[in-house]
């Protein structure tokens, strides 16, 4: 069966070819929105500005304002790069609300529309 894009991180798969790949434009658009999101600014060659940078904001003040900051990157890099995607909703977990996090830690859980199927996911990030 042919893919869409290849599925990172790369493994040798000999289903598919030499490397995974993606099945579904599902699958696909949560792994670019994941890409995004897990990129920091600077890191993707000849595109300096793609990136959200949520691991440089580890560190931060856990508070509104550095909430509301990730938030607004978030949604300003997904509507600019990944504009067939609609955040519905993000939400923030942290080891002050959730005992199981480690407290060097940071859990995000995005809700998201793929516009064109009007189909709704969900995607979990936990950055330490």
């Amino acid at each position: 069966m042919s893919g869409i894009s290849p599925k990172l991180p790369l493994e040798t798969n000999g289903t598919d070819g030499h490397y995974g790949l993606t099945k579904t434009v599902q699958e696909a658009a949560k792994q670019n929105l994941k890409n995004l999101i897990l990129t920091s600014p600077g890191e993707r060659v000849m595109d300096p500005s793609f990136g959200v940078g949520v691991r440089e904001m580890l560190f931060e003040q856990n508070d509104e304002f550095a909430r509301q900051k990730i938030f607004s990157r978030i949604t300003d890099q997904v509507s600019f790069y990944l504009p067939y995607i609609e955040i519905i909703n993000i939400l923030f977990n942290d080891a002050q609300s959730d005992v199981s996090l480690d407290p060097n830690s940071l859990a995000i859980r995005l809700e998201y529309r793929i516009i064109p199927l009007n189909d709704l996911d969900l995607l979990d990030i936990t950055i330490k």
